[in-house]
């Protein structure tokens, strides 16, 4: 669980990669995420966090962000953003993708 005390912000602009999925309530395909997110956390451990942000209670991230569609992960680390994509991502595509975004930053 992330700490509360720390904003949306101050999440993406840590060292730690952050991967954003924003999605709503009514998406089936967002709903079908879920458990590849939760098999791409068990996979990649601490090597990178995973926040959900509800567009519909979040208007201001997604706007900032231009999400044209839900649902829709991003990859950030240190503010940046590494790789994005809109749609259902399979888990060994997502973790592929969030492997290589890694070592491209390096």
């Amino acid at each position: 669980m992330l700490p509360k005390s720390k904003t949306f912000q101050e999440l993406i602009d840590g060292d730690t990669p952050v991967l954003v999925d924003f999605f709503a309530e009514w998406c089936g395909p967002c709903k079908m995420m879920q458990p590849i997110l939760e098999d791409t956390s068990k996979q990649l451990g601490t090597k990178v966090k995973i926040l959900k942000v509800d567009i519909d209670r979040n208007p201001l991230a997604a706007s900032k962000f231009q999400v044209r569609g839900v649902p829709t992960l991003i990859l950030f680390t240190k503010g940046k953003i590494l790789w994005r994509q809109s749609g259902l991502v399979p888990t060994h595509q997502l973790i592929h993708h969030i492997e290589n975004s890694l070592l491209a930053k390096v």
